[in-house]
């Protein structure tokens, strides 16, 4: 396992040193003030009678009574050579503003066990993901390995092509890929500790067999699919790799180093997409250099900026 992650995090070196000089971003917020809450997130909030603050106390005495999870947490950050505040950020946003935490870790192991039972699929309609997929619109993505970009791709190809149309005589909505074809039970629905989607959990599936040697992710078996998300012990790997990515994305695409900043990739982990986000950032300063303008640099949304304001005390835990 040593050698597995001495490997990976050279290998991230090497890849941010071929990328050239990259502008830090700095610790802490850019706002002085914590931006707008959704309204969803309020609502659903109030629904269950609770508060955000006493949502925040949850997590964090999840976190501060159970020494194992801290120590779960440590040894996958050091393994896909982050910080354990980006993965603690995550966990701390996502029940912060999404849903409340369980009171005790055992809770999320028995949920994982019922996934095995259930009677799960991946389809829109009648018409199961792996049968939609082929249709000829992604033909282009056919020749893609690597799960992440295969899934990036087929996301751009329903995108482009199927959200919200009508295609052969039958509409779609107009809604993300991951709601209409991963969400069993009602769309919008994350699930585990860190509260992701089936749809993230397959786009990781192929960086987290290489740095932890998990079986890869089968859209197929969709009970496997949300029995590794449910899981701690399976769902960690996947939070910390979908982090790795947005901070190699930023460095890569838009030539900012966030790995300092877990409030800005506690964003990222909120609002995904973050090879499109970095995209549309670089262009936009790139058009502000032309200009003569200082550069932007990225910023927390209201999610990150928690994360960032309480960042002393969480980092007291570890």
């Amino acid at each position: 396992m040593k050698k597995r992650i001495f490997l990976f995090v050279g290998m991230m070196l090497a890849a941010a040193t071929a990328a050239g000089a990259t502008t830090l971003v700095p610790p802490g917020n850019r706002d002085a003030v914590q931006p707008d809450i959704p309204g969803a997130s309020s609502r659903r909030t109030q629904a269950t009678n609770t508060t955000f603050q006493a949502k925040y106390r949850k997590i964090y005495a999840l976190l501060q009574n159970d020494a194992g999870l801290r120590g779960k947490i440590r040894q996958v950050a050091a393994a896909y050579g982050i910080d354990p505040m980006h993965i603690v950020g995550a966990i701390v946003g996502e029940h912060t503003y999404n849903v409340d935490a369980y009171d005790r870790l055992q809770t999320y192991y028995v949920k994982a066990i019922s996934y095995l039972t259930s009677k799960l699929s991946f389809a829109y309609q009648g018409e199961d993901i792996g049968d939609f997929v082929q249709r000829p619109e992604f033909k282009k993505c056919a020749s893609i390995s690597d799960s992440y970009d295969l899934w990036e791709c087929r996301e751009q190809v329903w995108n482009r092509s199927f959200r919200g149309k009508s295609v052969g005589g039958e509409s779609f909505p107009n809604d993300r890929f991951g709601a209409t074809f991963f969400q069993p039970y009602y769309a919008g629905q994350t699930f585990g500790l860190g509260q992701l989607n089936p749809l993230t959990a397959l786009q990781m599936s192929d960086l987290v067999h290489k740095v932890s040697g998990l079986p890869k992710l089968d859209v197929s078996d969709p009970n496997a699919v949300y029995k590794t998300i449910m899981d701690p012990d399976l769902t960690l790997p996947y939070v910390a790799a979908t982090i790795r990515k947005s901070i190699d994305a930023y460095r890569t695409i838009a030539g900012f180093d966030i790995s300092k900043n877990p409030g800005i990739t506690a964003t990222l982990y909120n609002v995904g997409n973050p090879e499109q986000r970095a995209y549309a950032l670089k262009a936009e300063n790139d058009k502000r250099r032309a200009a003569g303008q200082p550069e932007k640099l990225p910023e927390e949304n209201y999610y990150g900026w928690l994360v960032n304001d309480k960042l002393d005390e969480l980092k007291a835990l570890f």
